[in-house]
Formats: C-alpha cells, sequence, structure tokens
C-alpha cells in the first residue's frame, strides 16, 4: 500500500499531459451536458429528445497541467436507418482513437439492454481504460445511487473488464464535475498542448451555429419530429454598408424535414414557431460569435432523407 508523505525534497518538474477522453452511453445519458459542464461553456447540444447529437463535437478543457479534449459521440444504439448505421459507425471508430472512454449511465435509470449493449462493446477495446460515470445524480437519493453504483460495478465484473474509476456526477448541479476532469487526466500522455489556449471546440463555426438552430426548433415539438430535423448553414456574411463598430452577420439557413406534413408542425400557425426558433437560435449565435447576427430561416422538405445515401452526404453525413 501507498501512503503519500510530504517530501522535503524538491518537487520534480510538472508533467504536462494532453490527450482525448469520450463519453459514450444511450441517447439521452447526459453526455453532452456533461461535456458542456466541463468545458465551462456551451459546446454540444442538448435537448430532452434521445438522439440529438449527430457530430463528433470536441469540448477542450484547458488546465495548468493538461489539456483534455472531450469528443462527444452520438449515442450507440440499435439502428433502424441507414443514418442510424453511420452513427454507430462514427461511434466505434472514435472508440478506437481516444486515450479515455467515460461511459455515461444515468443514476435514475436501472442498467437496461441498451446499457449492457454498449457496455459489451467497450468489454472488446481491451487497451484503453474506462471510466464509469453515474449522472443526473441530482435525481435520486443517496440508497438508489449506492444500488446504481454496486450494480455499475458488478456489470464490468461481468463482462471481465474492471473499471479504472467509478464516478457520480451532477453535472445541472455541478457536483464532482472538477473531480471527474481529476481523474481522467492522469491516464493522459504526457505531452504539449494540442490545441492553443483558449479554443474550446474544433468544431467550424457553420456545424455549431446549425446545431443551436436545431436545437431551438426540437424543442417543444412532438416526439416522432427530433430524427427528422436537418439544419444547413447555406451561407454566412457580413452585411455591407455597415460601419465598422456597428457589424452585422447575414446567416441563412434551410431546416430540412423529410415529409410535407412536418412543414406546419415547425413553422406553427402564422409561422409563430419559426420566429420563436429564430430568436431563441439567434441570442445563442450572436454569444457564440459575440457580433450582432440576422439569421434567415427556411423550411424545405428532403423526402425521407435518412434512408437516402446522396441527402445524406448533401446534408453533412
Amino acid at each position: 500500500m501507498s501512503v503519500r508523505t510530504q517530501s522535503s525534497e524538491k518537487p520534480a518538474e510538472a508533467v504536462h499531459r494532453a490527450g482525448f477522453a469520450c463519453f459514450v452511453g444511450r441517447p439521452n445519458a447526459g453526455k453532452s451536458t456533461l461535456t458542456n459542464a466541463l468545458v465551462g461553456q456551451k459546446v454540444a447540444i442538448t435537448a430532452n429528445q434521445p438522439q440529438t447529437t449527430r457530430h463528433t463535437v470536441r469540448g477542450i478543457v484547458h488546465r495548468p497541467d493538461a489539456q483534455l479534449i472531450l469528443v462527444d459521440t452520438p449515442g450507440l444504439h440499435k439502428p433502424r436507418t441507414l443514418l442510424g448505421e453511420r452513427l454507430n459507425d462514427i461511434v466505434r471508430t472514435t472508440w478506437a482513437e481516444v486515450d479515455v472512454i467515460g461511459f455515461c449511465l444515468p443514476a435514475n435509470e436501472k442498467l437496461g439492454p441498451g446499457d449492457r449493449f454498449i457496455a459489451k462493446e467497450l468489454a472488446s477495446i481491451r487497451k484503453t481504460p474506462k471510466i464509469a460515470i453515474v449522472t443526473k445524480t441530482d435525481l435520486v437519493d443517496g440508497k438508489t445511487l449506492a444500488e446504481q453504483l454496486i450494480a455499475i460495478d458488478q456489470l464490468g465484473k461481468e463482462l471481465g473488464f474492471e473499471w479504472a474509476e467509478i464516478v457520480p456526477v451532477s453535472a445541472v448541479g455541478d457536483k464532482q464535475v472538477g473531480l471527474l476532469a481529476d481523474l481522467i487526466v492522469p491516464l493522459l500522455p504526457e505531452g504539449p498542448a494540442l490545441y492553443p489556449e483558449g479554443d474550446l471546440t474544433d468544431e467550424p463555426e457553420q456545424v455549431m451555429i446549425a446545431e443551436l438552430i436545431r436545437e431551438a426548433a426540437l424543442e417543444g415539438v412532438r416526439d416522432e419530429l427530433p430524427h427528422s430535423i436537418a439544419v444547413v448553414v447555406e451561407e454566412m456574411l457580413p452585411r455591407e454598408d455597415r460601419p465598422a463598430d456597428k457589424p452585422l452577420l447575414d446567416i441563412h439557413a434551410f431546416v430540412y424535414i423529410e415529409r410535407p406534413s412536418q412543414k406546419g408542425i415547425i413553422i406553427g400557425p402564422k409561422g409563430k414557431r419559426l420566429k420563436e426558433v429564430g430568436i431563441k437560435s439567434r441570442k445563442q449565435i450572436e454569444a457564440l460569435l459575440g457580433t450582432p447576427v440576422f439569421l434567415d430561416l427556411h423550411v424545405k422538405v428532403a423526402k425521407d432523407w435518412q434512408r437516402d445515401p446522396r441527402q445524406l452526404r448533401k446534408l453533412g453525413f
């Protein structure tokens, strides 16, 4: 057993570490919220419907002793469409390339077939350290949390691997989020920072803007719609003839849906809903870019785009 004691020797020069960690878990397990809490700013979209993350968003956590790059993957699930299969391929490729895998399991839901499906896949990745992250701990009492921790420990044993750590967190209540980063850092390789200080993500701005619009469009719509929305930013241009101290950025974006019947849901009576989506996402975009924005939104039908390889390519998948 090692005991840490204070030493009178001069401390060795601090080692700097830098590397990649990814959060996995079934859809809506709290992965994006956790990424945002660790980075301290909104880089991944969050919504109450599962399957909202489609792009690998990297959040970058800068610390004096380390740089932790978080890769936020779509939730792994049993695919029903070509889009679903492509999302799963993204997940597996990402797992093979990162230094640490964090498996997010909500404290308020018993382990289910979806969790076992992912844990089984994780068991086949031998070398990469795996941390079990118990999310949403603010939603349960101590007894429920303890039962969940035991069940997760048992799950690793059943599948023949040991968790590097099991950490309960609440991203919403900011409980143990810092501790999680402290536990991930020693598992990263030694090396210099990989991104400049101040960078929070390497996602192209247009992708992040499209995601913010999609998040606003998802809010409050019927359950069958989330999978059917894609957003493409067609162009971003500074408005000409504006004085230097009063710039304005024109953003033209299309919200794509799969069926004409969905158009009315997105636009709302007399265009009220689409207007609300525009107002909400414009505020977020202005906060992201630090400049006033004029947002021009249009809704288009791309018939059954989730099953059509040509349309998937066009929409960035």
